[in-house]
């Protein structure tokens, strides 16, 4: 059985990881992205520079992404923020533990002193699950602030855990 390994993404990794983000962002469940992105365009959000990308991959397959970047500049840029996604086929496999285990070490390694998650949808249970199993608090609701496609107005959460 081929192990897990979770790398640095790079420009072959796009397609890969277009084909994990971008139904994603179309469903528009969990993302404050506009459900119509182009491929193009949704490579370049979770590409951007501004941001360190990663991918988690079995074998050949890539079965989730992550990125992690500084969450605000000057003051606020010792609090990182990351963003998550994993393919439908890697439900219930580990592969999102493993990845925000993934990015806790990698946050140390880069200096941030704190990570935090800015938008967490409310109706999101597997993530809230998640976070809060790595330590992570609620430390903030915003009522009403996201139009679920199929649920309508539900609240978003702000997260955060010291590291």
């Amino acid at each position: 059985m081929n192990r897990m390994e979770i790398r640095h993404a790079t420009n072959t990794d796009h397609a890969s990881i277009a084909k994990i983000i971008v139904p994603i962002f179309r469903a528009g469940e969990t993302y404050t992205i506009e459900p119509e992105i182009s491929e193009t365009d949704a490579i370049a959000y979770w590409m951007a520079p501004d941001k360190t990308t990663f991918v988690a991959q079995i074998g050949e397959e890539v079965l989730g992404t992550y990125y992690i970047k500084a969450n605000q500049a000057g003051g606020g840029s010792h609090v990182c923020n990351c963003g998550y996604m994993t393919s439908e086929v890697a439900t219930g496999r580990g592969i999102a533990s493993a990845m925000c285990r993934h990015a806790l070490n990698v946050a140390r390694s880069l200096g941030f002193e704190a990570m935090q998650f800015n938008f967490v949808v409310g109706n999101n249970l597997s993530a809230i699950r998640l976070w809060k199993k790595f330590g992570f608090d609620v430390v903030g609701k915003l009522p009403a602030a996201f139009k679920h496609p199929a649920e309508g107005y539900v609240d978003a959460l702000v997260m955060y855990r010291a590291l």
